[in-house]
């Protein structure tokens, strides 16, 4: 049975939706083996989310959805990535998708996909790999995609496309970039192709699949590269990148968080050769654990400053700055690089809890290796940022 967790006057909004987190999170808990040998959500962990009505924190509450600010839907996502990772990455994937369908997507089809008791869920890839012709109405899609994480679940399918001239040549738009646009396309019109065994990450379920010469309808449709978004709250004018790319940020943190909780536990009775005591009564490890305990604080406190400073500055109606949307890209990309050096730490001092099954704190690592390898969390990420950071700098 899933608990769902009422809303009361004493309760702020984020205290209510985070609440319902912690719910939520003590069921996929439980269920982390079974989503991983799964290679997907298990029901059970998707009735937590569903019921407590957390796939549509970012949704717009005239829709139906919460409608939160983006530093309050992130909390939520690294909760529910803190109870598993690949959980975590799944939701992220369909909430943070889910805001960009909706806050970008033509109106009419973004409310058929949400409003009046929908209750779309989207997955997929946007990258536009794909390719369409226009046709009256909308467009002909085709193409085959990767990493439709969350989608055993969803029902809206992502697809990026380019479109193409008769020839099939891309089409070049008035700014000389190709005519890119997203299709959200209803999952039975989908063909899947499986292909996810991987080493980490496994419950995400983020299979292979396919679309062939379908048809969709124009509303279903949005530009990719648009930084105008069709509804009014201020959330959508982080952008494409500031949710979608933003959104691996929390799960970082979580995986760190559930890193630091595990090996606090494994030490506490650990006896290795060569320590007087209980390892977690080390001098070596409590500095250890000091040090990477404040990289995982330091992150946090950072990427929440960042993404909170640019949701003030939409909300005040202000544009953001080159210097927001590179802080934005630089404290997603370097979370991961600390949730990697917290659970390295965790590992390394764990010795084999690590590698025994079912173990948490093997998942995180495993987890935590993939995560890393995202193209949208790369280090080069960094080298893009720095230039509008560095003046700043300058006396």
């Amino acid at each position: 049975m899933t608990t769902t967790v009422p809303r009361t006057e004493s309760t702020s909004r984020t205290e209510h939706w985070l609440a319902r987190a912690r719910a939520a999170a003590e069921i996929i808990e439980a269920e982390a083996d079974a989503i991983e040998a799964e290679a997907t959500i298990t029901e059970r962990a998707y009735r937590a989310l569903a019921d407590n009505d957390l796939f549509w924190i970012l949704i717009p509450e005239d829709f139906g959805g919460a409608g939160l600010d983006i530093v309050s839907a992130f909390r939520v996502i690294q909760e529910i990535a803190r109870a598993d990772g690949s959980a975590g990455w799944a939701f992220m994937a369909n909430s943070c998708s889910m805001a960009v369908a909706a806050g970008f997507t033509h109106d009419a089809g973004a409310r058929e996909m949400f409003a009046d008791g929908a209750r779309g869920i989207t997955a997929g890839m946007v990258v536009p790999t794909g390719s369409a012709v226009r046709v009256d109405g909308g467009y002909r899609v085709t193409g085959r995609f990767q990493f439709a994480s969350g989608s055993a679940h969803a029902n809206w399918i992502g697809a990026g496309f380019i479109v193409q001239n008769d020839d099939g040549e891309p089409i070049i738009d008035e700014n000389g970039m190709p005519d890119a646009h997203i299709a959200w396309i209803p999952r039975d019109e989908v063909q899947f192709l499986g292909n996810w065994n991987v080493m980490g990450m496994v419950g995400t379920g983020s299979y292979d699949y396919a679309v062939e010469d379908v048809f969709v309808p124009e509303r279903f449709t949005m530009e990719t590269f648009s930084t105008d978004p069709i509804r009014p709250e201020p959330v959508y004018r982080l952008g494409l990148m500031g949710i979608g790319v933003g959104g691996h940020a929390p799960v970082a943190l979580g995986l760190a968080e559930r890193a630091l909780q595990e090996i606090v536990g494994i030490v506490e009775d650990k006896v290795r050769p060569g320590y007087t005591g209980p390892v977690g009564e080390s001098e070596l490890f409590r500095h250890d654990f000091a040090r990477h305990e404040a990289k995982y604080r330091a992150a946090q406190a950072f990427v929440y400053e960042v993404f909170g400073q640019a949701q003030a500055t939409v909300d005040a109606d202000r544009p953001l700055t080159d210097e927001h949307h590179a802080r934005l890209r630089q404290a997603a990309t370097w979370a991961q690089e600390v949730a990697g050096d917290v659970v390295m730490f965790a590992h390394r001092w764990a010795g084999s809890a690590t590698v025994r099954q079912p173990s948490a704190l093997g998942r995180c690592v495993r987890d935590a290796a993939v995560a890393t390898q995202h193209a949208l969390v790369d280090r080069m990420t960094l080298v893009e940022a720095a230039p509008a950071i560095m003046p700043a700098y300058r006396r």
